[in-house]
This record gives structure tokens, sequence and C-alpha cells, in this order.
């Protein structure tokens, strides 16, 4: 079956609510290696329950997620072959170390890149404080749908693709940190909600084009959220306004991830570009990437060519 444009663009994901609790938004940090090690402090706000106790903002992409709704054979997608091609949120408010989320989401976008390139599926959701209406964040998930292109056609041509994310700078990193991964790092991570069989089964990896069970993509997209936090926000999760990457290779479980940041300032706004590579291998794992910084820039960790973390 293939896609049909008007179905998909149509499709209902239904309303959905989820709560959840401190355990939860600790688990979370700890699957992005933070409390890896008990004696950085800077962690234990993440990981320790009490009214210290700070929530990594990109929590708000596991609690309320919509799940595996493309694997429904009636959306006309290879659910086996679909890839996430990007990810963007933009935070409104502070998460609550406990809660429930109201998530809606929509299908935003349907592009055809060609019959044999695939397409891209646009969802966005709305996440909010369901006690008390307050907008959390907006969030956006690029699929992309490999063995899916070719739908379109001159009455139907399909959506624009969203608008390019802008690339790193030319220039030498001005902050870097690295990561280390466990190599059981994606059966914890799953544990947030994705039970995507690609992510713990070495015959679904293989069926998907691996060798070897990969790592979430939003396990990294987190993790280059905690070296953000850490290197440009002055680890004040509140500073950080949004966050966009495009994911570009695999991640394997036990891989060492690099973060390189370049801090940019244009007027008042304030921003830091990255990427995340995977530091044995010498492969980059997410490009692209991009985010927004709420004053006051942090002044430690971001001199150019200066400021490197193991974390």
């Amino acid at each position: 079956m293939a896609i049909d444009y008007d179905t998909l663009r149509q499709w209902q994901i239904a309303d959905q609510r989820d709560r959840y609790g401190v355990d939860d938004c600790i688990r979370y940090a700890l699957s992005l290696g933070m409390g890896a090690d008990p004696l950085d402090e800077a962690n234990l706000r993440y990981v320790l329950e009490g009214e210290n106790m700070s929530v990594m903002p990109t929590w708000l992409a596991c609690v309320g997620a919509p799940g595996a709704w493309a694997s429904d054979p009636g959306t006309g997608i290879d659910w086996m072959q679909i890839l996430h091609g990007e990810h963007r949120m933009r935070f409104h408010a502070a998460p609550p170390p406990k809660g429930e989320v109201l998530s809606q989401t929509r299908i935003s976008r349907v592009v055809d890149k060609g019959a044999g390139k695939g397409a891209l599926v646009v969802t966005e959701r709305r996440a909010s404080n369901a006690a008390t209406g307050q907008l959390l964040a907006t969030v956006e998930h690029v699929s992309f749908c490999r063995a899916d292109g070719g739908f379109s056609s001159p009455a139907q041509p399909g959506d624009c693709a969203p608008q390019a994310l802008p690339a790193v700078p030319e220039r030498e990193p001005d902050a870097t940190m690295d990561m280390a991964t466990l190599p059981g790092a994606a059966l914890l991570y799953r544990l947030n909600g994705d039970r995507n069989p690609i992510h713990a089964q070495l015959g679904a990896a293989r069926a998907a084009g691996f060798d070897r069970p990969i790592l979430h993509g939003l396990c990294t997209f987190g993790m280059a959220a905690r070296a953000l936090v850490r290197m440009a926000c002055g680890n004040d999760p509140a500073r950080l306004a949004s966050i966009a990457a495009r994911f570009s290779a695999p991640v394997f479980p036990g891989d060492t991830l690099q973060a390189r940041l370049w801090f940019e300032r244009d007027g008042d706004a304030r921003q830091a570009r990255f990427s995340v590579w995977a530091r044995e291998r010498g492969r980059m794992v997410l490009s692209h990437g991009v985010a927004d910084i709420r004053k006051p820039l942090a002044s430690a960790g971001t001199a150019r060519g200066q400021a490197h973390v193991t974390a």
C-alpha cells in the first residue's frame, strides 16, 4: 500500500493525557548518562528528588509522544523503513517534576522527495500542562520514510519541505563536551516509551539495514541538549528556549559522543550552533544543530576554542 496524500494529511491522531512522576524524570536523565559520575554535582539536580530538582526540557520529547501511529497499515507508510530525520522543539515553560501532559498532535506536512528517494512526514505536537492549560513545548518530528516516495501527482504535489536548518560554522568550535554511552544504553532509554525493536533486537535491526541495534535518535538529541544546558546555559535548563537538529548517522550503544558548540549573537538574539560526533568512529551523528538561548548567556565555557568537558 502506498501513501495517499489526502488520507495521510487528514489522519487523526487522538489527543492524549499522560501522567508522569519524579521517577520518570530521573529515569530519563539517567538514560542520557546524567549521574554516571555521582561526584559531578552539576548533574545531581536532574537525578535526585527534592525541592531543588530540575527536569531536562527534552523530557517532553518522550512524555505524550503519540507512539507508533505510523505502523497502522492505513497510513500507507512502510513502518520498518522509517527513520527519524529531524527533531525540533521550542520550550515555552519548564515542565514540573510530576504532573500530567496533554498532547495534541497533527500531521503538518507530507513531502514527496520522489520515486526511490523517500518521503518526509512531519507531525506537530503541542504539549501542555493538563492541570493549568499552560503550553509547555511545541514539538516537530520529521520522519524520513525511505520506501514511500513517488506518491504525488501534478494535481496533488504534496507539501513543501520544512525550512532548512542552518549548517554549523566552518571555524573551530568554541566548546566541546564528551559524553560516554553504555553498551546497554538503548535498553535503558527504551523505558522512556520507545519500544521499537531495532533498538533491542538484532534481527529487527538487521531487517532495517543495521548490523546491530542502534541507539534511539532522541537519546542522542537529549544528550545534545544536556551539553547545551551545561556549556551554553550555565546548567540552567530554563535558558534553553529551543533546540533542533538533523539525524545524520546512527549511534551504536557504547559510542562516546562529542558535542561541538559554536556561540553566536545577532543583536539581542543568542544562539548556539552544534553538531554531535561518535568520537571513536569519527562520524557525525547529529548535524545542522541550532538552539536559542535565553538571557543571560552563560559566561563560563563560551570562550572560543577553550572550553572542554568530559562528563
